[in-house]
């Protein structure tokens, strides 16, 4: 549920902030007339996301067990590299985000309202697909429960009441550190539905080593634990995982941390004062 939640507040809160920009350009512009084509299109774009992750599901439902763990494994597999993909686009993206979308929207102006509809749609659909498909694999290897449901849903909601505030400026936060410490667990959680996809590729009999465990401490973390729970659907770490597996996490989680955790290599400012830390994007009041 926990790993769920993280999903949906990061990836809510980057849709969040892209609409605010896209209504306070139109707000600023005096274009209020234009408000109602882009929530047409932040409409169309949460439906298309509903019914991918709605479509990833029924797929799932339908299969033989083989094609069953075979279609989990490469979900797994697309979820890592997308949220891997995400996590570094927004620490390098984050503080040009505001600029773009607003020439975007400009150019959308000129060309008409259907032009306005559809970079609506395309700039949160992207973080809508990318929440049904993280979602998905997490879900996967977490449990057949509501919980995962549950917690991608509050941290949705999380991040609209976040993105509210920040539109409004009844609240400030320091997106840098958030984007940072949220970059950090989700690596963690990509390293366990990674190693998640490797185990369902063995269990679909494309790689070797089902029964060939790296260790095994089921005396030590009992399965029945709370922690047990939640280090298992968190960060898929269980009590008996294969040697693959193992590697396959560590291989992911090392240097995808190590590449994170290493500075941007960004120039200091040689005058002028220096702007406050996690300010981008920045979102004008209405």
């Amino acid at each position: 549920m926990f790993a769920s939640y993280l999903i949906g507040l990061r990836e809510g809160l980057e849709a969040t902030l892209v609409v605010s920009i896209l209504v306070a350009f139109l707000v600023k512009s005096d274009r209020r007339d234009r408000l109602p084509l882009v929530w047409a299109g932040v409409a169309g774009a949460v439906l298309l996301s509903v019914g991918f992750g709605a479509l990833l599901t029924f797929t799932a439902a339908h299969l033989n067990q083989t094609q069953q763990e075979l279609f989990d494994a490469i979900t797994s597999l697309a979820a890592t590299v997308f949220v891997t993909f995400m996590i570094f686009w927004m620490r390098t993206a984050a503080r040009r985000m505001s600029g773009e979308l607003r020439e975007k929207l400009g150019h959308a102006l000129e060309l008409g309202a259907t032009a306005v509809v559809v970079m609506a749609f395309l700039a949160v659909a992207r973080e809508g697909l990318e929440t049904a498909l993280l979602w998905f694999a997490a879900a996967q290897g977490a449990s057949a429960t509501a919980s995962p449901l549950v917690g991608i849903s509050l941290g949705l909601l999380t991040s609209v009441a976040l993105g509210w505030g920040l539109y409004k400026s009844a609240l400030r936060i320091n997106l840098t550190t958030f984007f940072t410490w949220t970059g950090l667990l989700l690596i963690l959680v990509a390293a366990g539905i990674f190693k998640y996809g490797v185990h369902d590729l063995q269990e679909a009999g494309i790689v070797p080593g089902l029964s060939t465990y790296a260790f095994d401490i089921s005396g030590v973390l009992d399965p029945g634990a709370w922690y047990s729970a939640l280090l298992s659907g968190m960060f898929n770490i269980t009590a008996q995982p294969t040697v693959v597996e193992t590697l396959a996490w560590v291989a992911y989680a090392i240097p995808v941390l190590i590449l994170f955790l290493r500075p941007s290599g960004r120039p200091k400012a040689t005058r002028g004062p220096a702007a406050p830390a996690g300010d981008a994007p920045t979102v004008p009041a209405s």
